[in-house]
């Protein structure tokens, strides 16, 4: 069995598009910003990164430059999921290829497949990759949720899962997928952060990080059973406001308005993505002043 390579605070990067291209210096600057931060790895082409409407092309260009850029720096994890098994398997070899740490492999969204379909799905991407396979279920994107037991079943029957990556944010549910034995679990919900760390999740794969990097590592550490229980309940207030509002709108539109204005990555977004209105705007710039991350 295969084990999991990472943990802590992977934050999921955004993907900085200028006149709707992929800006590769603004993103490698945001590799260099979480390097010299607490941040212990990265997701490339997730959510946050626009994935879905990355072209095959841009997303290998993504995957390709965060595994040469960071160069061991960091642990790469990189987003191949589609709703098209075939295409997934060909972004698995190239990502092993690449050298990246880990796959990150969202559930097939608009297909809906059986339990059976998502095993054939994760078996093929398994056999194409020598890496490990971080399963992510996030069914408010996909419209499929990805039940305990079928991720029980998974991580017993595809020897490359070694992960999952969590986006529900009920105290059952995290019970329940923390309670899979041998599995590592990584919280998906950046308000539920400190939930999954006392039931013994491994980590968190985080929007927020994004703009407090040293503050989310901290609160995974702290937030542990073992950990320091009053600096977590402290910094989980602190992060509060800033968890809030990164989601006002869709993410990561919050996200790259926020970091346009600290200058960081273009806050341009792709369709049918659209800018962030102005309304939500004053209140994402009240939080990020009050917190003291703009000044």
């Amino acid at each position: 069995l295969m084990d999991c390579p990472f943990e802590g605070s992977i934050v999921a990067l955004p993907t900085p598009f200028q006149d709707g291209h992929v800006d590769l210096d603004a993103f490698t600057e945001l590799i260099d910003y979480h390097v010299h931060h607490a941040t212990q790895g990265v997701v490339v082409a997730g959510t946050t990164g626009e994935s879905a409407t990355l072209s095959d092309g841009e997303r290998r260009a993504l995957i390709h430059a965060a595994i040469e850029f960071s160069a061991g720096r960091l642990k790469v994890v990189a987003g191949v999921g589609t709703n098209n098994t075939r295409t997934s398997v060909e972004l698995a070899r190239f990502a092993s290829a690449c050298g990246a740490d880990a796959l990150m492999v969202v559930t097939p969204y608009y297909n809906r497949p059986s339990p059976r379909g998502l095993r054939t799905h994760f078996e093929a991407i398994a056999d194409a990759s020598r890496i490990p396979i971080v399963a992510y279920n996030v069914p408010s994107r996909t419209g499929l949720d990805l039940e305990p037991e079928v991720m029980a079943q998974l991580f017993e029957e595809v020897d490359k899962i070694v992960a999952l990556k969590e986006a529900t944010s009920s105290v059952q549910r995290i019970r329940d997928v923390t309670r899979i034995d041998g599995l590592a679990v990584f919280c998906g919900e950046d308000e539920r952060i400190a939930d999954f760390m006392q039931f013994g999740a491994r980590g968190a794969i985080n929007v927020v990080g994004n703009l407090a990097p040293n503050e989310v590592a901290e609160l995974v550490r702290c937030a542990r059973p073992d950990g320091d229980s009053n600096r977590a309940a402290e910094l989980k207030e602190e992060l509060a406001p800033l968890v809030r509002d990164l989601f006002i709108e869709v993410n990561p539109v919050p996200l790259k308005t926020a970091l346009a204005s600290l200058r960081r990555c273009p806050s341009e977004v792709r369709a049918p993505l659209a800018p962030l209105e102005e309304e939500s705007w004053t209140t994402l710039e009240a939080t990020l002043r009050s917190r003291g991350v703009l000044s």
